[in-house]
């Protein structure tokens, strides 16, 4: 990792932790409120990071089939337990049958796309089905057992925070934290298997190994995140944050540590509301409040948002009314259009009768000469890509240079009207 990707993961992982503090000791709840704040801050953390590159691998479907693959292992392990006369709701013994069972559900839609005909979605559906069911009868058996302690299994499936223990916190910070660990620092790899698998292939990069190795980090997450937001609702903490982020920038390295912030901020203001109300459930309140951030993103964001889509639009087409008004001002035609009358009225460059104002006659016979240049461009670059430079809008001196100006006034015949810049 270079210095700048440190003070990256440094300067995000301080950030999520910080909001996990700050959160979780000005809750009122008492000790196991902070621990599922800070829990819930750092799985949120962990799986954004992770869940990035299922987004950018667009394999999202995958992370379901690993959540639901988890299911099986936690019922054999509570019998297994109970068979070995320990606590059959320890939750390290819980995860490590959860993580073996999702490890084999992996490989099995790893198998069954790679060596049959099968297509992936039909490998995932296959599993995810499977494994659920199998699950729901294990959990089904166990109700019926006379050992005793398995009220609560079925929390696995939405998550519950009620009577989370110390260690329980430990684990699951651990296990967000080796996730997110990991997520950096293998970051440069996933993030070239992402974007184009057979260049990454020419590079010498092991592309199969680079996809389980994303898939062991989703299941490291899903597994410790089982306790606190369940099989059911980790699928969208994995998949949300990163999509709300990718809405925020252009660049794939950045996505990463919105995703994570997003993911942190969401498990944080989950479980304060959580805790502030009696009630209500910290699972699916975190996930709302990463939807909410999401739709946030969607319609608020600078760049990519649907705001910033319609006000890109609204000004593309003032642009192009502004600058068909101009040309049919140069030539003397009559503009009917009411939006391009309103564009060069509310700039000045029209009178409410319909008579052009001097700076509009001026701007017209830019506009024609500047239609007059790249007509002449356009004929002497005839096998170039020049004529794909021009939009129809901008001015010539934003596209060409001003030697290439030089030569087609020069073939135009012609000088720039009076009082105008070359």
């Amino acid at each position: 990792m270079s210095d700048g990707d440190l003070a990256r993961a440094a300067v995000a992982g301080g950030a999520v932790v910080a909001l996990g503090l700050l959160l979780a000791f000005g809750l009122p709840g008492g000790y196991n409120t902070t621990l599922v704040a800070v829990g819930a801050t750092l799985l949120g953390a962990a799986a954004g990071a992770s869940g990035t590159f299922l987004v950018l691998r667009q394999r999202a479907l995958v992370s379901d089939a690993v959540a639901h693959a988890t299911l099986p292992g936690v019922g054999l392990a509570f019998v297994v337990m109970v068979a070995l006369g320990g606590d059959g709701r320890s939750l390290a013994g819980l995860i490590a049958g959860s993580a073996l069972s999702a490890t084999l559900g992996l490989l099995a839609v790893n198998a069954m796309a790679r060596r049959t005909r099968l297509a992936e979605d039909a490998a995932i559906g296959a599993v995810l089905s499977v494994f659920f069911g199998l699950g729901i009868v294990l959990l089904t058996v166990i109700q019926t057992m006379s050992s005793g302690r398995q009220a609560g299994l079925e929390d696995f499936l939405l998550g519950s925070t009620a009577g989370m223990l110390f260690a329980d916190a430990v684990l699951i910070a651990v296990g967000g934290g080796a996730a997110a660990l990991a997520t950096v620092l293998l970051r440069r790899p996933m993030t070239i298997v992402a974007f184009d698998p057979q260049y990454a292939a020419s590079r010498g990069i092991p592309v199969a190994r680079v996809d389980l190795a994303v898939m062991g980090i989703v299941m490291m997450v899903t597994v410790v995140g089982l306790k606190l937001v369940g099989l059911v609702l980790i699928v969208a903490l994995l998949i949300i944050p990163p999509v709300a982020a990718r809405f925020w920038t252009e660049r794939a390295h950045d996505v990463l540590w919105i995703a994570a912030l997003i993911g942190g901020a969401s498990g944080a203001i989950g479980a304060a509301l959580s805790a502030s109300a009696r009630g209500l459930p910290a699972g699916p309140i975190i996930v709302l409040v990463a939807t909410a951030i999401f739709l946030a993103s969607l319609f608020l964001a600078p760049t990519r948002g649907v705001l910033a889509a319609v006000v890109a639009r609204r000004r593309f087409a003032t642009r192009v009314h502004r600058r068909q008004g101009l040309l049919a001002m140069a030539r003397r035609e009559p503009i009917h259009d009411t939006m391009t009358l309103a564009v060069l009225s509310r700039e000045g460059l029209i009178r409410p009768d319909g008579v052009p104002t001097d700076p509009g006659r001026a701007l017209a016979a830019r506009a024609a000469h500047d239609e007059r240049r790249w007509a002449a461009a356009r004929r002497i670059h005839q096998d170039t890509a020049l004529p794909g430079r021009y939009d129809g809008l901008t001015p010539i001196e934003a596209v060409l240079t001003p030697d290439e100006i030089t030569e087609v006034d020069r073939h135009l015949g012609s000088r720039t009207p009076a009082g105008q810049p070359s």
